[in-house]
């Protein structure tokens, strides 16, 4: 045995840890009943100390650093020098976060979110407060550990996109800002009802679940290798790429709510399950610092995944072309009067709305900038938790001319603050950006492709992706897994142009 064979089986057993973990969160999700939070909360505390224990022992630095002087001459672009890189990054910030703070933000995990879940449907912020301040306080202590240069929230964004800040995501926004702000006005514009309000009609929940299977195994999700459940706020995780579950949420009345979370989280799972064998149980399926086995080169890149296969895919004329056929098969009565290019039209439909997760694609990147501006204004003490309230409801305005009736529709509608995801949210719209830059590529490479995708042929758009980001897991950054595959790092452009051509198009704003 090596000293990089000695590391790698150490890791392995953090890697384990860290799937443990994620069966504990997925339970709590999905399965678990309410009463179980505090004993939850203190099983993934345990756990969590225990891995960080490991992680940052005496003998993994010394693994560490005899792994590093045994490989000094090696290709320093291959699997084992970035696996070691990654491993060195993550274990230096790792000793600077107090195993006390993991476990105490561990430990109130699992309380918070479902004391969340309880004041979501309650319509009661003052519920949840209380939790919010002590997960809000332990995200800055956890920003100190971490250490940051200009502002805490760079820290904190560290965890899911390595090399992002919060500078940097102003320049982003501002770019998304200047198109999306003048499309939205000229759609708004020229909106008017559409002939049928297919959300009227009641949908039936097992039969919505039937059509959710079938749409994500077309898509390629192997359902020999994962499941899907249900949850309150829609999520995938997995354990290894043979086992990886997603979730999805029904309202009899909008289909659209089960059918493109199912198709978002399925996209997240396609990463996973085409993550190249050789990495389960690596550095390059692990998230040190989150403590997640999770394969994606950063949330950022797992969220492109999701929101091109739920979106530039799922959303697409030609996709309901060809399958409308099904769902008006499994909801005979209700899409009686309706026909593929009306159900395109109402799953696209574009104005602003109160609900993140039901957002179109031309008003879902404000939602975001809401968030993370929020966030950061949370973090340097520019707004307390008392005002939060106030404070969404007037970006609410800001941003999309909307002021949320009550607090259920409005600040109480996220889970990632009850668990602790500050920093998370600018991911979402990363991963919009590097989906329509993917895409375009991929198109660019294959000039057929959008026939292949127009009879069906998911396969091949799979097969590029699988080649050019999926299996490589955790090897490279953002930037640079963009690069090797379009030929340059993180562009706005091609998420704007993608935005604009099919609205005008849908819109008729010529």
């Amino acid at each position: 045995m090596t000293a990089y064979d000695d590391l790698r089986a150490r890791i392995a057993e953090c890697h384990d840890l860290f799937c443990i973990l994620n069966m504990l969160k997925w339970d709590m999700r999905a399965m678990m009943p309410a009463a179980g939070a505090a004993s939850r909360g203190a099983q993934l505390a345990t756990l969590s100390k225990l891995a960080k224990s490991i992680f940052i022992s005496d003998e993994t630095a010394r693994l560490l650093d005899a792994a590093e002087a045994e490989i000094e001459s090696a290709d320093p672009d291959s699997y084992k020098a970035r696996a070691l890189r990654q491993t060195r990054d993550a274990y230096e910030i790792q000793r600077r976060i107090p195993a006390g703070l993991v476990g105490r933000m561990a430990a109130l995990g699992p309380e918070s979110e479902a004391v969340w879940a309880r004041a979501k449907d309650e319509n009661d912020f003052a519920a949840f407060k209380p939790y919010l301040q002590q997960m809000l306080a332990l995200n800055i202590e956890l920003a100190e550990a971490i250490g940051y240069a200009d502002h805490p929230f760079d820290a904190l964004i560290r965890q899911f996109e390595p090399g992002m800040t919060a500078a940097q995501l102003e320049v982003i926004f501002a770019e998304l800002k200047a198109r999306i702000l003048p499309l939205l006005q000229r759609i708004v514009a020229a909106d008017a009802p559409l002939p049928l309000d297919l959300w009227e009609a009641e949908y039936d929940l097992a039969t919505q679940k039937s059509l959710c299977l079938e749409m994500a195994a077309l898509i390629g999700f192997d359902f020999e290798r994962g499941r899907l459940d249900s949850a309150p706020h829609p999520f995938e995780i997995s354990f290894t790429r043979d086992d990886v579950r997603i979730t999805t949420r029904y309202d009899a009345n909008y289909l659209p709510m089960s059918l493109f979370a199912a198709l978002h989280e399925a996209g997240h799972g396609l990463y996973e399950q085409n993550i190249a064998p050789e990495l389960t149980r690596t550095a390059l399926t692990a998230d040190f610092l989150g403590q997640y086995a999770v394969g994606g080169a950063s949330f950022g890149a797992h969220e492109f995944s999701s929101r091109l296969w739920e979106n530039q895919i799922g959303r697409s004329r030609e996709f309901w072309r060809l399958h409308f056929g099904r769902a008006q098969a499994l909801f005979p009565e209700q899409l009686a009067a309706a026909d593929a290019e009306l159900f395109y039209r109402a799953v696209n439909r574009a104005r602003p709305s109160l609900i993140r997760v039901e957002a179109d694609e031309v008003t879902y990147n404000l939602h975001i900038m809401l968030r993370a501006e929020i966030e950061m204004a949370l973090l340097e003490g520019a707004i307390a938790v008392d005002d939060l309230p106030e404070f969404w409801n007037a970006k609410m305005q800001d941003y999309l001319g909307l002021a949320p009736p009550d607090d259920r529709r409005g600040v109480l509608q996220d889970v990632h603050w009850s668990f602790g995801g500050f920093g998370n949210f600018p991911c979402y719209t990363i991963g919009n950006i590097m989906a329509a830059q993917a895409l375009a590529a991929a198109q660019a490479q294959m000039p057929d492709l959008a026939a292949r995708l127009a009879a069906g042929d998911y396969q091949t758009l799979l097969a590029w992706l699988t080649e050019n980001f999926y299996r490589h897991g955790r090897a490279y950054g953002t930037d640079e897994l963009l690069t090797r595959a379009t030929g340059e790092g993180l562009n706005t452009a091609p998420l704007l142009d993608y935005l604009e051509g099919k609205y005008t198009d849908l819109y008729d704003l010529n």
